[in-house]
């Protein structure tokens, strides 16, 4: 029981933290909660801390220069205070990964869930990061021009980003299974040093979030805004009501981000098969 104490104690820190700084809505912090301690009751330390290192880095960018961006984030579907639809998009596969390990060991479940983080990471960053670029994102579909904040835009600066927050979170996982000998498994490479790890943290967050982008680009239910015309990822935009426009009515900005999450895992699972 000791880790479930841990767990919670940990989580109830962090997620309340987030939720004072009102970057979780009351139903993200549940959720936050939730998540957190199952992950290290089931996982321990370095799929908890990895996990962490996502969401704190991932918030603190969010609030970081947050009115510079509010412009090109007013479209989006969810910006600001995360609500439980959006941490159990980005954590759930993670925590079913671990729950997986915890039944079943085996070193596939851990190299997908450092995809699946990388994942979210990287679409995190490239999202927060990119709206600072000075160029005009381009379509992930057409390579044209499209507006900040336009669902599948990527720029130069949120490529960089992508992989910076995939570097991270690979580091992140190599160093918390440092301070954890029996969460390493040779089999992976990970004991000979980081290169692995790193190798899947950013090819694998790399890879989830581009299929992020081209999913937001191709799939993703969007809308247009009845006053200033704007595409947008909501059902309402200037206080009134907006026309769908294009996209599958289910294939919302939270099922993107967890099929994207599952793309990237899935690349880093593949990625072992030839890491030495």
């Amino acid at each position: 029981m000791g880790e479930w104490w841990i767990g919670l104690a940990g989580s109830l820190v962090i997620a309340g933290a987030a939720y004072w700084k009102s970057s979780l809505s009351r139903s993200g912090l549940v959720a936050a909660v939730v998540l957190g301690t199952a992950m290290y009751a089931a996982g321990s330390l370095p799929w908890y801390g990895t996990l962490i290192a996502f969401f704190v880095t991932s918030t603190l960018l969010s609030k970081w220069k947050s009115r510079s961006k509010a412009k090109a984030e007013s479209g989006y579907a969810k910006s600001g205070r995360r609500d439980a639809g959006q941490v159990l998009a980005n954590g759930g596969l993670g925590l079913l990964l671990c729950l997986g390990h915890a039944l079943w060991p085996n070193p596939g479940w851990w190299a997908a869930f450092i995809g699946v983080m990388a994942t979210v990471t990287a679409d995190t960053w490239a999202t927060e990061i990119g709206g600072w670029s000075r160029s005009q994102p381009r379509s992930i579909v057409t390579g044209r021009k499209v507006a900040a904040g336009t669902s599948g835009g990527i720029t130069k600066l949120g490529i960089a980003a992508s992989a910076a927050g995939g570097l991270v979170i690979g580091a992140t996982a190599w160093l918390l299974s440092l301070l954890q000998q029996d969460a390493l498994d040779s089999s992976l490479g990970i004991a000979a040093g980081p290169w692995p790890l790193l190798a899947l943290g950013i090819i694998g967050g790399l890879a989830g979030s581009l299929i992020d982008s081209w999913l937001g680009a191709v799939v993703q239910v969007m809308y247009r805004c009845r006053i200033c015309g704007a595409e947008v990822e909501k059902t309402s935009h200037c206080e009134t009501s907006t026309d769908r426009i294009r996209g599958l009515g289910w294939m919302t900005n939270d099922a993107v981000n967890a099929l994207s999450s599952a793309a990237g895992g899935l690349v880093s699972l593949l990625l072992t098969l030839v890491i030495p």
